[in-house]
């Protein structure tokens, strides 16, 4: 199950991201969304986790919790949607 993070420290880094979610269960990876040109956090990130039951706990037990100052949302991450964005 693919997760998203919402509400991420700036500091945070992928590595910080994996530990938290491995207290729940295997992590397959963890990435935290960075800006192209500056290289600094976006605030989020995503989160995958191949047993949906451990995906499941960890949304349970980390939505709404601190994490490295800030309460996190985290939910099952949806689809891109198919339509691409423009680019100006």
């Amino acid at each position: 199950m693919n997760l998203y993070v919402g509400n991420l420290s700036y500091q945070m880094t992928d590595d910080d991201l994996r530990t938290a979610f491995e207290a729940y269960g295997e992590v397959s990876s963890a990435k935290i969304i960075r800006d192209r040109e500056t290289g600094r956090s976006k605030g989020f990130g995503f989160v995958e986790m191949p047993t949906d039951s451990e995906a499941e706990e960890a949304i349970r037990q980390l939505d709404n919790a601190e994490l490295d100052g800030r309460n996190v949302k985290v939910n099952q991450a949806r689809p891109r949607s198919e339509s691409p964005r423009p680019r100006f």
